[in-house]
């Protein structure tokens, strides 16, 4: 059994919850003991911010764009260097392949060099006014921001939000996800050893209910940036609205994938199989609803199952696996719901639809890639999200019918079209209810690009230029050109 504590990080002291409570933490894929966190309360919470606060007025505060620039780019380099080592730590705590979490440690790196470069290109402006006066604008931070991220990609989302407020010169209290929040120890003491002041950057763990409430609430804090799911989110907002907190919400997705009859086929097949089933499909981008031309559903279900089949599901330390447990063990039974839910509404299960047994798969929380169709549009599986391992197949008569079925969720995070026709394509582009739109790449999350959704999908764009305005106040400034004050009613005084 591990003993190790991954403590709070609070003006740059290691500290226990002021309760002195614990939650322990266990690798889903083995059922392994990896440690424990402070169950952190209000108390904490508040020291937190105290110290942000005083960062904001302090050393922190008055530091120049260049000499942030400086440490954001030493903590890409410091990232960069201990990837291998967080990579592994992820992949333990959450049950992701570490090929993968590699890949998602490396976009860390390049959100902080991204922020790096933007950190110097923050502006006012002059616009022109009566030539009586004269006016501009300055861009100031928002202040404290309280920075709640989820488990599905620890560092790389942590990076969303860290990397942009510190590149605006606000300060930070980071609130982890209770089930996979070992690295966010890493990245704070990277920041540290970068060269953030005490207080600048402050880690707080806990339960969402409890700590993660505290944050929102403290009138201490800005901002809220919040990453999870929808209602949570409404939560937040509600809240928010109280003292008129600045406010950033990366929601959920039920995103869609679009066959269109003159797509090539395997390549389809093969990206599509991508989009769903990476990090075991617990991604609010995953494209959970694949809708296919009538002309080639019969091939495109076949090939795409015959590759699900292929999947290696497994030890997500062997780097031969490409799926591997769901992130913790309360997710077992929501895809069995989805599942019943499925049967329920006339769909046939094509593949999976089960958690897998035996050998490995008995010490931990695995799920078999599952494959549905034959589903009506407002069945659960089809309108909400199910946030792991299970696609449903559907099939469409023309462009209009595609985007219909499409467009037809609350959601509007992403979407995804397969096509060789560029008049089809902007066709697409344009219909789409969603904030972001890829054609014939699964791709979705590249640096300098805007993420984020339609309709219940959020509330503000990260991992861009638009990101960095979300954490400034923008101060309009006017004065006389004269010498002296101006006296509009022309009064005189004895």
């Amino acid at each position: 059994m591990s003993d190790k504590l991954y403590p709070n990080i609070i003006n740059g002291e290691y500290l226990p919850a002021a309760s002195g409570k614990t939650l322990a933490l266990t690798n889903p894929a083995t059922g392994d003991a990896l440690g424990a966190i402070p169950l952190s309360s209000a108390e904490d919470i508040d020291k937190a911010v105290t110290a942000a606060r005083a960062a904001l007025n302090g050393k922190w505060g008055r530091m120049t764009a260049s000499q942030r620039t400086k440490i954001l780019f030493k903590a890409a380099e410091l990232i960069n260097a201990r990837a291998k080592e967080i990579a592994e730590l992820e992949a333990r705590n959450m049950g992701k392949p570490m090929m993968h979490v590699m890949g998602e440690v490396k976009q860390a790196v390049e959100d902080f060099e991204y922020f790096a470069g933007a950190a110097s290109k923050i502006e006012g402006r002059v616009p022109p006014v009566h030539p009586v006066f004269f006016g501009y604008t300055l861009k100031e931070p928002v202040g404290v921001v309280g920075a709640i991220t989820p488990w599905n990609y620890p560092i790389m989302l942590e990076s969303w939000k860290v990397a942009p407020a510190l590149a605006a010169g606000c300060s930070l209290v980071l609130k982890p996800s209770e089930i996979a929040p070992c690295s966010a120890n890493i990245l704070v003491e990277i920041l540290h050893d970068a060269g953030c002041p005490e207080g600048t950057v402050n880690l707080v763990h806990g339960l969402g209910e409890s700590a993660g409430a505290a944050l929102v609430k403290h009138r201490g804090v800005n901002k809220i940036s919040f990453t999870g799911g929808t209602d949570t989110g409404r939560v937040i907002m509600k809240e928010c609205a109280n003292d008129m907190k600045r406010v950033m919400l990366e929601l959920g997705g039920k995103s869609p994938a679009i066959v269109c009859e003159d797509a090539n086929l395997n390549d389809a097949v093969l990206s599509s199989v991508f989009t769903i089933f990476y990090g075991a499909g617990q991604s609010c981008d995953a494209r959970s609803r694949v809708y296919v031309h009538e002309k080639l559903y019969d091939a495109f279900v076949e090939k795409f199952v015959a590759a699900t089949k292929t999947l290696v599901v497994g030890d997500p330390l062997d780097k031969n696996t490409h799926i591997g447990s769901l992130a913790h063990a309360s997710r077992l039974p929501v895809m069995l719901k989805f599942v019943e839910a499925a049967k329920q509404g006339g769909g046939k299960i094509l593949c999976g639809g089960e958690q897998l047994k035996g050998g490995l798969y008995d010490k931990g929380t695995f799920f078999a890639p599952t494959v549905i169709v034959d589903l009506p549009e407002d069945n659960l599986c089809v309108q909400e999200e199910i946030f792991g391992p299970i696609v449903v197949i559907g099939k469409f008569a023309n462009d209009d019918e595609a985007l219909a079925k499409a467009n037809g969720v609350k959601y509007g995070l992403c979407a995804t079209l397969y096509t060789e026709s560029m008049p089809r394509a902007q066709k697409f582009i344009r219909g789409l209810h969603s904030g972001i739109v890829t054609v014939n790449t699964p791709a979705t999350a590249l640096p300098g690009l805007p993420f984020g959704g339609y309709k219940q999908s959020g509330v503000g764009r990260e991992m861009a230029m638009e990101t960095l305005d979300t954490y400034l106040e923008t101060k309009t400034v006017l004065s006389g050109v004269t010498g002296k004050p101006i006296n509009p009613f022309g009064l005189t005084l004895s």
